[in-house]
């Protein structure tokens, strides 16, 4: 039997059901939503204690993203995962094309943990249990997908409908995938006892999975396999071909493969397997999950950061820069922070994720990034701005360097709080340390650097006709960023 484990860490989503703390530059699997660690980093370290070998892993993820989710690796100590880079979503489907094609370079003889980031397992051990089960029939050729046995008539899962137990297994063929159902109809699974929830996780070979997806949808597979096969390698990262990726359908997992896998006429050479996965499992997918999973108070309430309760019941409360005080709330959700404030009924936690599609649609930078912006040399954010003038914290990390840049329509005075800025601005190279401050006229290129072993911070006070984020012109970047932003 195959003993070794590929995780494969599937980091595409946008979690704009987590709005305002998840956003489409910083969404939720990046954030410390559950414990202390980000769901990304609960993710990549799940199978830490599980005894058989854990390679490090595969992880799919945004283009725009990639510094943050190589930076929380380095921060875990993972240092040969493989990071490929989408330059746009294209659903789960050709995500796991990637993957597999990566993992067989990596091992002919491993199994794929398809993961994806931002779920939560309560229970580890339980969880180490069934992915045992699940190498063992992955092994031998079963598409297999763990599902969650359901408590409550849950109408915002997809169901499994489980077939025949397979023989000397913990594990059932799957009869069929059914679709989000209505109340009554979610009521029914429940009662019957012959459904699970799609979990979403899934485990298999690599070469089971690119067998059944280049017959069963030679495009993606075509598509998938071109813009692996001319990708670049980029310090961290995996850089497909945009070009070619981007005639890839967009399609998911179950419907571009393990449907078709199901019931008696499967148009599959292997099998679709369920094992029942009963280990604390949550897609934290929205607010009202948090709210589930989260720690209660006598009243039910769960709450995080400055929060002040009176006559306050099943409340989930969520401050990040400022006091929350809630009164006579029952069944509220109240998350704070430093530019935006949400208040809702959980029963419309579903219902986030129109406040975003507004957003977007006006233009308003609140559904994209957060006021306290990353960047992967440190961070920036906005304290005050005005007719022509904007100020920013900005902190530089040890070893960091900002691009060689300029701007058309803007100045810059820069004032330096504590350590040590190496500044490039035209010919001149000159060091500004703490309480000194330096000018950089419109038009000129320069560059920031902390070549100390302490963070720079200092504050940017920037004056001109515009002052918007895509007025760059990068000339040189350690990063891999260039030309105009």
């Amino acid at each position: 039997m195959l003993q070794k484990i590929q995780p494969v860490i599937l980091s595409g989503g946008s979690g704009s059901r987590l709005w305002p703390l998840s956003r489409a530059m910083y969404p939720k699997q990046l954030l410390p939503l559950v414990t202390e660690n980000t769901m990304l980093q609960e993710t990549a370290t799940r199978l830490k204690k599980l005894d058989i070998e854990v390679m490090d892993p595969v992880i799919v993820c945004n283009e725009e993203h990639r510094f943050f989710v190589a930076e929380q690796m380095r921060q875990l100590g993972i240092k040969n995962s493989k990071i490929i880079l989408e330059p746009m979503g294209r659903n789960t489907a050709p995500a796991l094309t990637l993957a597999a094609l990566a993992t067989k370079e990596i091992s002919e003889d491993a199994v794929m943990l398809v993961m994806p980031a931002d779920h939560v397992i309560e229970n580890t051990k339980a969880f180490h249990e069934v992915v045992k089960q699940g190498l063992s029939l992955a092994a031998n050729n079963y598409l297999v997908t763990f599902g969650i046995e359901p408590n409550t008539p849950e109408t915002g899962y997809g169901y499994i409908k489980r077939g025949e137990i397979i023989s000397e297994s913990e594990g059932y063929l799957i009869d069929s995938f059914v679709e989000k159902p209505d109340l009554n109809t979610a009521q029914q699974y429940l009662d019957s006892g012959g459904y699970f929830w799609n979990s979403g996780l899934f485990m298999m070979t690599a070469s089971s999975w690119l067998d059944e997806i280049s017959v069963l949808n030679k495009d993606i597979f075509t598509a998938s396999e071109t813009s692996y096969n001319n990708a670049i390698v980029d310090n961290d990262f995996y850089r497909i071909d945009k070009t070619a990726f981007e005639t890839s359908p967009s399609d998911s997992i179950d419907y571009a493969v393990m449907e078709k896998a199901a019931g008696t006429e499967a148009q599959t050479h292997h099998k679709a397997a369920v094992i029942p996965l009963n280990a604390g499992w949550s897609d934290v997918g929205v607010w009202s999950t948090l709210w589930e999973v989260g720690d209660k108070d006598s009243f039910g309430n769960v709450t995080k950061g400055d929060v002040s309760l009176l006559d306050t019941e099943n409340c989930l409360l969520y401050s990040s820069e400022r006091l929350i005080a809630g009164v006579g709330l029952n069944d509220t959700i109240v998350v704070e922070t430093a530019d935006a404030i949400l208040v809702a009924n959980k029963d419309s936690a579903q219902d986030v994720k129109q406040i975003v599609d507004a957003l977007k649609e006006q233009d308003r930078d609140e559904y994209l990034t957060h006021q306290l912006v990353y960047r992967p040399w440190g961070s920036y954010e906005c304290i005050d701005h005005g007719d022509r003038y904007q100020a920013k914290r900005i902190t530089v990390k040890p070893g960091a360097a900002l691009s060689l840049q300029l701007h058309h329509h803007r100045a810059e005075h820069w004032i330096v709080v504590s350590g040590t800025a190496q500044v490039t601005r035209g010919d001149d190279v000159f060091l500004v340390s703490e309480n000194e401050s330096t000018y950089i006229p419109l038009g000129t290129k320069h560059r920031l650097e902390n070549k100390g072993s302490i963070p720079l911070e200092m504050i940017e006070v920037q004056s001109g006709s515009y002052l918007g984020e895509d007025d760059i012109v990068r000339f040189d970047d350690i990063y891999g960023r260039s030309g105009s932003n």
